[in-house]
């Protein structure tokens, strides 16, 4: 299968997980301005959804641009597993929307995104080897401490959600940030 093929459903699926995010959020029925106020949780479970999809289909497009080799079954797989934790952020997301930010419901998300980040981690290993060591690929994602501290963050997120689920929001927001920072390891490689 050509790249461009991954490319194009994981794209597919990723634009459906973001429409069927909005589609949570109903319009409330009064027309009052408190109504509005109502829906707050679960915009802001919105907004932090969309930047992690909007994250993990930005990095999955520079990644895929980076492969030479093509793809191989492994990677396929891999790709699917991703796409699997990605597609249950809408189901984690209007959770913990629903219920205000409540333990359970957060602690939930925060599995969720660590699985995330396993699966991406993974699909980059596979890449890398199919890529091989030495690949521009695999220099560019070096010793990849944004994905170890995410993986570390993510659990402090769970773990401190047992105490308060704001301290795990916290964690998952920190994480956000540190990859909106523009990541340059991969845009390097169009230069070289």
């Amino acid at each position: 299968m050509t790249k461009s093929r991954l490319e194009a459903f994981s794209d597919g699926v990723l634009a459906i997980i973001i429409t069927i995010m909005i589609l949570e959020i109903k319009a409330p029925e009064s027309t009052e301005w408190h109504s509005l106020l109502e829906l707050l949780p679960k915009f802001l479970s919105y907004i932090l959804s969309f930047i992690y999809v909007g994250i993990y289909w930005n990095n999955h497009h520079h990644m895929f641009q980076a492969i030479k080799n093509g793809v191989t079954g492994t990677i396929l797989w891999s790709n699917l597993g991703l796409l699997f934790w990605l597609s249950l952020i809408p189901v984690a997301t209007a959770w913990m929307g629903e219920h205000n930010f409540e333990q359970n419901p957060v602690i939930l998300y925060g599995f969720v995104l660590l699985m995330n980040a396993v699966s991406y981690w993974i699909l980059v290993k596979l890449i890398i080897k199919n890529e091989g060591n030495s690949s521009h690929f695999a220099k560019a994602i070096g010793n990849d401490l944004k994905g170890k501290l995410s993986v570390i963050f993510y659990i402090l997120g769970i773990t401190f959600s047992f105490i308060r689920s704001e301290f795990g929001i916290l964690f998952y927001a920190i994480v956000a940030f540190m990859w909106l920072i523009p990541d340059k390891r991969i845009e390097k490689l169009y230069k070289s």
